[in-house]
């Protein structure tokens, strides 16, 4: 190929470099989805097999931890007008213990004398719950056809009241006066107040160390998740707390003084047990009537204490409930029902105490679940068009 006057010959192209085998530069993997995976699964993996194998030791540990989130709010609040964190917390273990002692000394004595009146009259009130049944069960045989009822089933009914009013007695005395329920209070006296304080003390860098652990790709949804389930749970515990020391006291004084001898044990029992919905106080009720009827022999005695339960449930309905716990809580009354059960099928009172928590970080998880459910092309995609 000719050249023109003044141009230059091309240059040749310059080899390539000869590049120097080297070791792969070590940068930043990607987790993988089967990595991932198997992170939450033996995370969960490990959590359910040290609650199966500890849970004999559990309980007050669990009961601290329950203390510390409880008294959390209060200490932080103390910190911030200048009460070291230390201090603040001694300063409310010590307090809590102190209310703790005080009803202590005050109830367990009433609660005992309870008892001994329970197995004092108990053979009375077997004999006039046995009485009114007999009279109500001929009253209902006149007013229907003869025959209608065997005399057979009448002598069941009568004796299967008899055993469940024993059944109670012998219960709540085992409850309350058995060595084995005060080692567990000796044991909780001991060590959930020392841990409690300790876990208060420690609360804000105990959640910045565990929120540093948190993955990186997932850390401001897991955050999120986590305030949530702290805004349920935060709302119910403290709410459910108030509402059933209010009605325990409403129940034991209004039944003492409608002269149910039973009433104060009765009435705290009723309202301690409120934090299971509508099972707790149905119970009451129904033990109180059961109580009732042995002791006054009077359907309009019976129907006074009737009415005390009746007035309770109005006012926590519509005044207590909605007051306390208002819209914040976002835990139905049925799942915790099912938590509640489940737990204590499956760890005994440590899984009762673990049920609500649990409960409400399923809630959240599941309410996260679906809203992107609901934004995904899974939900939105649109129906197919015959064709």
């Amino acid at each position: 190929m000719s050249l023109r006057s003044g141009e230059l010959p091309p240059r040749p192209p310059e080899p390539a470099p000869i590049r120097a085998a080297l070791p792969p530069s070590p940068g930043r993997r990607n987790a993988t989805r089967a990595q991932r995976l198997g992170l939450v699964f033996g995370m969960l993996a490990a959590i359910i097999f040290a609650l199966w194998f500890f849970s004999a030791i559990l309980t007050p540990f669990v009961l601290a931890i329950c203390v510390a989130y409880f008294l959390d709010p209060v200490a932080t609040r103390l910190s911030r007008i200048g009460v070291p964190r230390w201090l603040g917390a001694g300063l409310l273990v010590l307090g809590l213990m102190a209310l703790a002692l005080i009803a202590l000394l005050l109830l367990y004595p009433l609660l005992i004398s309870q008892i001994g009146v329970l197995l004092a009259r108990l053979p009375a009130y077997v004999t006039t719950i046995g009485s009114m049944l007999q009279q109500a069960l001929a009253s209902i045989e006149e007013a229907m056809a003869p025959r209608v009822l065997d005399p057979r089933l009448k002598d069941l009914a009568v004796s299967q009241a008899g055993s469940i009013l024993v059944w109670l007695g012998t219960s709540a005395t085992r409850l309350i006066g058995g060595g084995y329920a005060l080692f567990n209070v000796f044991t909780f006296a001991v060590v959930t107040p020392i841990v409690g304080f300790y876990l208060l003390r420690d609360w804000p860098r105990l959640m910045a160390r565990i929120e540093s652990w948190l993955p990186r790709r997932n850390a401001a949804v897991l955050r999120q998740l986590a305030h949530d389930t702290d805004r349920v749970l935060s709302a119910w515990m403290r709410g459910q707390l108030l509402c059933c020391a209010l009605l325990a006291v409403y129940y034991a004084l209004a039944l003492s003084a409608v002269g149910l001898e039973l009433g104060l044990l009765v009435g705290l029992l009723a309202g301690i047990f409120t934090f299971i919905p509508y099972v707790g106080s149905m119970t009451g009720m129904g033990t109180a009537i059961l109580l009732a009827t042995g002791q006054f022999g009077s359907w309009r005695d019976v129907a006074v204490v009737v009415g005390v339960f009746l007035v309770g449930q109005i006012v926590e309905g519509y005044i207590i409930y909605p007051r306390l716990l208002g819209d914040r809580v976002e835990l139905h009354a049925v799942w915790v029902i099912f938590a509640l059960f489940a737990g204590g099928v499956a760890f005994g009172f440590l899984g009762v105490l673990l049920a609500v928590p649990i409960a409400a970080a399923i809630g959240v998880l599941a309410r996260y679940w679906l809203r992107r459910y609901l934004e995904s092309p899974l939900y939105l995609d649109p129906p197919r068009t015959g064709g």
